[in-house]
């Protein structure tokens, strides 16, 4: 079986997942790792070496890694604000670019990477996972089929407590800490957009036209830098610009409007809110519910004492809904990162440049979500006043057809 030939860089948190990932995947081989740290670049080769028996070239310079010609596909998971330069740098050497998440800095940097992509034609893919969730998925399959009527409004969020991340930063070599010590704004926008914006649609049909963000004050971050858990001393007292919760409402062409809220440094759980609102019922993922008008209610609550969470989206009620990738999930796939999504979103990758299809979510999608990031701290800073979203299909959004929309068949 033909293998694509992957270099991975960034080989932190993140990448050093994917790395992990696509060592035990069939389509894919690790042909070189890069990072600016070499400790990391030795741990994961010695990692893919062991699982494979063959050991990845090692880089600490990524142009370099770009002149490698046993490298086909390339895997950005560096820091964000080196996403899409790499990318652009990428696609200029020819290399199959897909790229992890995180928002972008200037819209113009958005600008950019759909010019490079329209000039050079190398296929590029967004690698959101939480677009090849099951219950997003459901829901998206639920909403094509007609059974929560027109769609009116949708919400997302992304509901982490990052407290220690952020203030281990220089611990642990992480990015984030500088974002939240210098900017305010939505910085991570595409968990809670990006299943939206292909439920919606969006950029196949759809747009989004504007929108406006409001942040709180900073103050779970300095309080939380006074306690026994900052793993940073030195960064006791410290004055973060960040705000504690970032609400953004962005309108659409359609005239749906979609609300996403950003909650990262105050105490709570994980979620993301998930919600999908229309005229003949809704999706509600924090509870796993759907609820469909003139038939029961049909929900499950979450029990705390459970060990195992039971998902509605199991019901044989919607089981014909439930899409053909979550009906043939196999345990190791499950048990991969992110309960499943990170190995279906990397197999369509690869499954994609091994049949030569069109890249699921593509360089468009990319740039309308990441450039919320940058327009929301625009509006954060005029004091909640409306920005307009730039199209970057320049007008092809109104022919552009849905087939390309994440599989759901």
């Amino acid at each position: 079986m033909k293998k694509v030939k992957v270099g991975i860089v960034g080989l932190g948190c993140r990448g050093s997942l994917l790395a992990d990932l696509t060592a035990g995947m069939e389509e894919a081989q690790i042909t070189a790792v890069c990072d600016v740290y070499e400790d990391r670049t030795a741990s994961a080769a010695d990692k893919i070496e062991k699982k494979c028996g063959k050991r990845p070239k090692e880089y600490l310079d990524f142009m370099k890694m770009l002149t490698d010609a046993n490298v086909e596909a390339v895997i950005i998971a560096t820091s964000w604000d080196e996403h899409i330069r790499m990318a652009i740098e990428s696609m200029k050497a020819g290399k199959i670019t897909a790229v992890e998440v995180g928002g972008a800095y200037d819209v113009e940097e958005c600008r950019e990477l759909v010019r490079t992509y329209e000039q050079t034609r190398t296929p590029f893919m967004f690698l959101e996972n939480c677009c090849y969730g099951k219950f997003e998925l459901l829901s998206t399959a639920l909403v094509r089929a007609g059974k929560l009527g027109t769609i009116v409004h949708c919400h997302g969020a992304y509901g982490h407590d990052l407290r220690d991340e952020v203030l281990g930063g220089r611990v642990n070599r992480h990015y984030r800490l500088e974002n939240y010590r210098h900017r305010n704004c939505e910085n991570y926008p595409t968990h809670e957009l990006g299943p939206i914006a292909r439920l919606l649609g969006v950029n196949r049909g759809n747009q989004m036209l504007s929108l406006v963000s409001v942040a709180s004050k900073a103050a779970g971050l300095e309080e939380f830098s006074y306690t026994d858990k900052n793993p940073d001393p030195s960064l006791r007292g410290e004055k973060f610009a960040q705000g504690d919760i970032v609400n953004t409402i962005i309108t659409c062409a359609g005239g749906e409007t979609i609300s996403l809220k950003l909650d990262t440094t105050l105490p709570r759980y994980y979620s993301r809110e998930f919600t999908v609102r229309g005229t003949k019922g809704l999706c509600l993922q924090d509870i796993d519910a759907v609820v469909l008008d003139g038939e029961e209610n049909l929900h499950e609550f979450y029990d705390p004492e459970e060990s195992v969470r039971k998902y509605l989206c199991n019901s044989v009620k919607f089981a014909e809904y439930l899409p053909k990738i979550w009906k043939n999930i196999g345990k190791e796939q499950l048990e991969a990162g992110h309960g499943g999504m990170d190995a279906l979103m990397l197999s369509e990758f690869y499954n994609a440049i091994l049949t030569g299809s069109p890249m699921p979510i593509d360089v468009y999608d990319a740039a309308a979500w990441m450039c919320i990031t940058a327009l929301s701290g625009e509006s954060i800073a005029r004091g909640g006043m409306p920005v307009s979203i730039p199209d970057f299909t320049c007008g092809k959004w109104i022919t552009r057809k849905n087939k390309d929309v994440v599989p759901l068949g």
